[in-house]
């Protein structure tokens, strides 16, 4: 549906063929608020993505249009600033990463729609940031590769954008593959690939529709928290450069009589570190009955200890926590609204999604709005994923 909305524009508005990207939002199955503590992360690309069509101009004018909003933006190469649509900015960001890298690129147009849910924790600023730079790539023959696209996608969203976000988002959807996780070394940015097919199993969302409001404001605030835990420690052990390096005997020393908060918030990163790494043992193993209560204690860590999760969140993850079939289930992404994640046996989703919408709706009034998710291919052109 997206890339027949794209393909009915781009016949309309442009004198050229377009080159479609598309770049898909991501889920992560364990590992949040590690990424930007150098530490692991498991996600995964998604089946609801951004569409992306772009072509040539011969000026320098950018020309952008959000065809989901049904609104356009026009500047120029030469004057690359935030704005008040605020939604230019995942694409001008990206332009600007690339010129402060020294890549020359020309005017250009670009439309773009998706099916990744808005404020749902599937990171589309990071599938638009993504589609972006692989599309001018692609136009402009910059050569970049994989890694590079992903790391000036990072910076767009830190340094245009403003969010401190970690390399996650981004990560998974550059380089997500069909039915496999993504174990990322965020400090190293050596990854593996983790097979997860299991056919009696599906990837459930329950979106929550409660929006981020406080999401970026208390995302870069808990940066801060962890990194003031580093500093604490690192008057005593030099070589502790992020919470990857800490344990929590130096957390128990040096942090916990300080700062009750920030021990914390410490605490459920130095956990979810080594968590995660178990619960990678466990899909080795395929024992998916393991892996799924290693989820449900992160669901508990971020939110008692880290402080992000929110009535709705916390009412799901309980909800679900009590149903027949569901192995494991967790808020997932920033925090403060947003989706849980659920790993359900196949024969149980009618059941679940029923009595949760249900149950949901009775205690907050609100419909609930749920996605049976598959783990698809990360950023491609649409070319290349007819072919493949």
């Amino acid at each position: 549906m997206e890339q027949a909305k794209l393909n009915a524009f781009s016949q309309q508005h442009f004198d050229q063929e377009p080159i479609m990207v598309r770049a898909a939002g991501r889920i992560n199955l364990i590992g949040e608020h590690t990424d930007y503590n150098n530490g692991f992360v498991l996600p995964a690309a998604i089946d609801k993505a951004i569409y992306l069509a772009i072509v040539k101009r011969n000026d320098n004018k950018i020309v952008l249009h959000a065809l989901d909003v049904n609104d356009s933006y026009e500047g120029t190469l030469d004057q690359v600033v935030r704005t008040a649509q605020q939604w230019p900015d995942y694409l001008l960001g990206v332009v600007q990463q690339l010129q402060q890298a020294g890549h020359i690129i020309g005017g250009f147009e670009c439309a773009f729609c998706g099916n990744v849910p808005l404020g749902a924790g599937l990171s589309s600023s990071a599938a638009l940031e993504c589609a972006t730079i692989f599309a001018l790539n692609e136009l402009f023959g910059l050569e970049i590769g994989r890694r590079d696209m992903t790391l000036l996608a990072q910076a767009a969203e830190n340094h245009f954008v403003g969010v401190r976000c970690g390399i996650m988002d981004q990560f998974a959807s550059m380089f997500g593959k069909k039915q496999q996780l993504i174990k990322l070394d965020c400090a190293s940015l050596e990854y593996e690939y983790i097979p997860f097919n299991f056919d009696d199993v599906s990837l459930v969302l329950l979106d929550t529709q409660v929006k981020h409001s406080l999401a970026s404001s208390e995302y870069n605030t808990r940066r801060e928290e962890c990194e003031t835990g580093v500093a604490l420690i690192k008057k005593h052990h030099p070589h502790v450069n992020s919470l990857r390096d800490a344990n929590m005997d130096m957390l128990d020393a040096y942090v916990k009589g300080h700062d009750a908060t920030v021990y914390n918030r410490c605490r459920y990163v130095v956990e979810e570190i080594q968590r995660l790494q178990d619960a990678c043992e466990d899909l080795q193993r395929n024992d998916l009955h393991a892996f799924g209560k290693k989820v449900f204690a992160t669901h508990e860590g971020l939110d008692k200890l880290y402080n992000v999760s929110c009535p709705e969140l916390n009412w799901l993850a309980e909800f679900a926590a009590g149903q027949q079939g569901v192995l494991g289930a967790r808020m997932m992404g920033g925090g403060f609204g947003g989706c849980t994640i659920n790993i359900v046996k196949k024969s149980a989703v009618p059941a679940l999604l029923e009595k949760a919408a249900a149950g949901y709706e009775q205690q907050f009034k609100t419909p609930l709005k749920a996605y049976v998710t598959s783990i698809e291919d990360g950023c491609r052109t649409v070319n290349n994923l007819v072919n493949n």
